[in-house]
């Protein structure tokens, strides 16, 4: 039966069916399980996007390197560094909020651009060059300042408490008033990228390039693609991505410090592989990676409910999800190598 579902969609469209059953299974059993702590509100569900906004953006980045068969492990130093410099530019050179943003948007796609012609030109290994912008980044970071920084800057404060609220879904509190869901400037920012991401690696030639690259580097060529520039270009876009996700995680730290995001990437990387994203490159979706965020983000809130857990339990879920799809892609990849002899 299994067979039969998988030939039917394909293994990417079957990956990212299971990865969103899995997501409503998981919600539906906590509405049921902490249904006295009104789990099911609709607050607690956009609290998904509003503490996981930064993950999303960088997910979705993460997603298009995977794609090209590439990889980018510096994502969570650059987190880090976006919002050390972003705190460190508003509170103790006095720049504003709007040049500082756009700087460390500037100073990713730098980032990115490096990266990228390293990997797509020079042909190092993708995990040497950003294990490089991962050590080179956290200690920029360190550089620029060794204490936290709080930034206390106006402009980026109304940003970052600017809430958003939406006309349905309300509840009346105890008081009797009723209390509107919300959500914050960052989800939309979040949910923008998402969606031009998807509507880039859907429809655009550029997107379907990212696809070609990844599944088959001589096939590629051979069809006259330039696999060096497709490279270089995703290498850009997820250096911008990683600056932007920064920024977004900035929104809600409201500060910058060494330790900030570490693991963040690797956070990135199971978002993407739970979301479908096969790891030897050319299949991937960003929508299946914002559904592996919205798992992580469920599984805490879990945690959070249940109040007597270790937060640690998290990082375990993770890693079982982490090989129930790992095995489920080296099924998929095994069972296309068998047809392909079979022909």
């Amino acid at each position: 039966m299994v067979n039969k579902i998988r030939d039917k969609f394909g293994a990417n469209t079957f990956l990212l069916f299971i990865t969103i059953v899995l997501f409503i299974i998981m919600y539906i059993a906590g509405m049921i399980i902490f249904r006295e702590k009104n789990f099911g509100r609709l607050q607690v569900f956009l609290n998904l996007f509003i503490s996981n906004a930064g993950l999303i953006v960088a997910s979705v980045g993460m997603t298009t390197v995977l794609i090209t068969g590439g990889i980018d492990i510096s994502i969570g130093s650059v987190v880090a560094m976006t919002c050390m410099l972003l705190a460190w530019m508003m509170e103790k050179q006095g720049m504003g909020a709007i040049p500082s943003i756009i700087l460390v948007l500037l100073i990713g796609i730098l980032f990115g651009l490096v990266q990228g012609f390293l990997i797509a030109y020079l042909k190092i290994q993708p995990f040497i060059v950003t294990l490089a912008g991962m050590f080179f980044a956290r200690g920029m970071t360190a550089i620029i300042s060794t204490e936290m920084i709080t930034i206390k800057n106006k402009t980026f404060l109304a940003m970052a408490n600017a809430k958003i609220y939406l006309p349905f879904g309300g509840t009346v509190n105890r008081k009797g008033i009723l209390v509107k869901p919300y959500i914050y400037p960052s989800v939309i920012i979040a949910l923008v990228v998402l969606i031009l991401i998807f509507l880039l690696l859907k429809y655009l030639k550029f997107g379907r390039s990212i696809y070609a690259v990844g599944g088959n580097e001589q096939s590629s060529l051979l069809m006259g693609l330039n696999v060096r520039k497709t490279k270089l270009k995703v290498y850009i876009m997820n250096g911008f991505l990683a600056a932007l996700a920064g920024f977004v995680f900035c929104l809600n730290t409201s500060g910058g410090f060494v330790e900030q995001a570490k693991g963040f990437e690797m956070e990135a990387i199971a978002a993407s592989v739970i979301g479908g994203t096969l790891l030897t490159g050319g299949v991937g979706n960003v929508i299946g990676s914002l559904f592996g965020v919205l798992i992580k983000g469920t599984i805490e809130t879990f945690i959070t409910f249940q109040g007597t857990l270790s937060s640690w339990w998290t990082k375990i879920v993770i890693a079982a999800l982490l090989c129930f799809f790992i095995v489920l892609q080296s099924i998929f990849v095994g069972a296309k190598l068998k047809k392909k002899i079979s022909k």
